[in-house]
């Protein structure tokens, strides 16, 4: 082994260290409690030494995206992982100096997005945020329906409610914040009373909204994110058998087919006699 590969089996290791691991978690941790204490008025020996926190934390950070670089085996690849690229942008940005720079505030900014670099850094997040992504074609739909159906009922409450109360129901735009406001509770019963007082019978209309969006839509959405989930967890599942050499469920799912086509094919064959056999 050359010393090349023996330096970039010491970054793989060290790339896969639990305390190193646990150790940039900790850095991105407080990175954003640093952001959030620069919100506040600090004297000015404090804003001074968290200005020199934020800067060894920028060094860190870029120390741990070389080490995660030299690490890859495939450098050319290194980019074509989103989190990566993402991490890169990030960091990047925040070697902007904040004072005394046009990109002051560009920079400022980045820095409270730099906590987003937890996602990239724990596996479960990862998980999560790529199973959103999966997700939206089929969301998208869902979301559709339930744009239409809010659509069809700011019309109706407009046009039926809009002569009690303009400020609620004056026109579609108004009536469609109105209906969020009912889809999450936030004192829907007051509205619904209002239009009661006029029309008795008005509760069905809320009351089919509130069925049709806050318990059919959203659970619909539940659904088809837990589902994406199960099959990310499934794909993780089938990737670390097939790195350990392990048969996975489809595998053994499979075998046992083919077992039973075998027993079957023995059951169909006709048996043979003692007769047949002396012949």
């Amino acid at each position: 082994m050359t010393d090349t590969a023996k330096l970039q089996q010491q970054f793989i290791r060290l790339r896969s260290n639990k305390v190193f691991e646990l150790t940039v978690v900790f850095v991105i941790i407080s990175s954003a409690l640093l952001v959030g204490a620069k919100t506040y008025e600090l004297p000015e020996g404090v804003a001074l030494l968290l200005g020199w926190m934020d800067h060894l934390i920028t060094a860190f950070f870029v120390v741990e995206l070389t080490i995660r670089f030299l690490a890859e085996e495939n450098k050319k690849r290194f980019f074509h992982n989103p989190w990566n690229l993402f991490d890169t942008l990030i960091v990047t940005v925040s070697l902007v100096p904040i004072n005394n720079s046009d990109m002051a505030l560009v920079a400022r900014l980045v820095r409270v997005f730099r906590v987003l670099r937890m996602v990239s850094v724990i596996p479960e997040l990862r998980l999560l945020i790529n199973a959103l992504i999966k997700a939206m074609p089929q969301l998208g739909y869902v979301l559709l329906l339930m744009f239409i159906i809010f659509y069809i009922y700011a019309a109706v409450g407009s046009t039926v409610f809009g002569h009690i109360n303009p400020n609620l129901w004056g026109d579609i735009s108004i009536s469609m914040l109105t209906l969020f406001r009912v889809m999450t509770f936030e004192d829907w019963t007051d509205v619904m009373y209002e239009t009661m007082a006029v029309y008795p019978l008005s509760w069905g209309f809320y009351l089919s909204f509130i069925f049709f969006t806050a318990f059919a839509f959203l659970n619909m959405v539940i659904g088809i994110v837990v589902n994406v989930m199960d099959d990310e967890h499934e794909k993780i599942r089938k990737q670390k058998a097939e790195a350990n050499h392990e048969p996975t469920i489809a595998d053994l799912q499979q075998q046992i087919a083919e077992l039973k086509e075998l027993l079957v094919e023995q059951q169909r064959k006709p048996e043979v006699g003692p007769d047949e056999q002396r012949s």
